[in-house]
């Protein structure tokens, strides 16, 4: 008789533990934890980004983002460009959202004052700083956009903030989306971050008639959690979610082909007279090892930030990486002696890293430039006068190979 107790006290509990799983649905690495770098989503979730434009990347240390992350080590961020294209990330769920069911969903989104990166349709530096929202689809494929289950409104607090949303779907779905999205109704494109770090479990909820958040958002007055949660001003319920926009496709830059080096003949990029860096003129000139100066890239004092004025040589540098698809190079950030050692090592390596994020976002490749800072242990002139500092304070390229990675 005990045994036949024990047997059903297992049954019973076995079955609370299944209804349990089935009440929460798990996203695949929920914190968005992998190694810091760009243009490169976090393991567990998929790019679904554009044609052309680059993936999310896993933060803090690009484009100038600096924030702790509020669990573990890194985050997801996320932008929005001013040529109508936007970045998203999506993954199969554990189990399926089930139509007709309330689900909760909570996850903690920031943004960045600071997202330094180049403008599609101006091709310059740029900081991605305006405020965007987050949008959660749901599909029954990797990437598939079905049906509009949230949209938060524009997050514009450097700090994190914990956002609750309510989740009613119409029908069954496996997928879903985050996307980072502009300001609406009246869209217009511009540049803009968005950052998430801690995701929930999608839980199950018994009813659904009540607001999860309840928030007022001053200058965004859309869905904030979910297709009947609405504030607007005045209050006016939808009938369905707004149609994604279409975007317009611009021209992608064309990534660095590993071993194409005819460039397009009509490239803006190549045509760069006068020519700037004579070294770089015949690459059978070139030696492994070779350290070359680069001319004409004058930074601020204590400014690592690359302006107009550095375009056409960086440029120049672009197209002769490009047309010389086997050589792989370093760039050597250096300084004058007058400062601590502690803050050359520091603005030797952001001079370096902005040059060679500069030269990736044109589409070099990551395995043929690497950075490192020097900071102020390899002068080639005296630091007690104008004339020598300035000589110490420079960005070089060397020649790690000619023969590829």
């Amino acid at each position: 008789m005990k045994s036949i107790q024990i047997i059903l006290l297992l049954l019973m509990g076995l079955s609370f533990t299944v209804n349990a799983q089935k009440e929460r649905i798990k996203l695949s690495n929920p914190s968005f934890e992998d190694m810091p770098r760009h243009s490169q989503p976090p393991i567990g979730w998929y790019n679904c980004g554009m044609d052309g434009e680059s993936p999310p990347d896993v933060q803090p240390g690009s484009f100038e983002v600096r924030q702790k992350a509020v669990d573990g080590m890194t985050y997801l961020g996320m932008v929005t460009r001013d040529n109508e294209t936007w970045e998203s990330v999506g993954q199969r769920l554990s189990s399926s959202l089930i139509g007709g069911n309330c689900y909760q969903f909570r996850i903690f989104m920031t943004y960045s004052d600071e997202y330094f990166s180049i403008s599609r349709t101006t091709l310059k530096n740029e900081f991605f700083i305006k405020p965007v929202k987050l949008r959660i689809w749901a599909g029954n494929g990797y990437c598939d956009k079905r049906e509009l289950l949230a949209e938060s409104g524009l997050v514009s607090s450097t700090t994190w903030e914990e956002f609750t949303f309510v989740l009613k779907p119409k029908r069954d779905y496996k997928y879903i989306v985050l996307e980072a999205f502009y300001k609406t109704p009246t869209l217009f494109p511009y540049n803009g971050n968005i950052l998430l770090d801690h995701a929930s479990d999608i839980i199950l909820k018994e009813k659904c008639d009540k607001k999860i958040d309840e928030t007022i958002w001053e200058d965004e007055p859309e869905v904030i959690a979910g297709n009947d949660n609405i504030n607007k001003k005045p209050p006016k319920k939808p009938t369905q979610p707004d149609p994604e926009p279409d975007p317009v496709k611009p021209t992608p830059v064309t990534p660095d082909p590993p071993m194409t080096p005819d460039p397009p003949a009509n490239d803006p990029i190549v045509a760069a007279p006068p020519k700037i860096m004579d070294e770089l003129s015949d690459v059978s000139k070139i030696k492994e090892g070779q350290t070359i100066r680069i001319k004409q890239l004058d930074f601020l004092a204590d400014d690592f930030k690359i302006n107009e004025s550095m375009h056409p040589v960086l440029n120049e540098i672009f197209a002769f990486m490009r047309s010389n698809p086997k050589v792989v190079v370093e760039i050597g950030g250096h300084t004058n002696r007058l400062p601590s050692h502690e803050y050359c090592n520091w603005l030797s390596k952001k001079r370096a890293e902005s040059v060679t994020n500069y030269l990736q976002e044109k589409g070099l490749a990551d395995a043929r430039i690497t950075f490192k800072g020097y900071g102020k242990t390899q002068p080639i002139d005296t630091s007690n006068t104008a004339s020598g500092r300035k000589k110490n304070q420079r960005v070089e390229i060397k020649i790690l190979s000619l023969k590829g990675g």
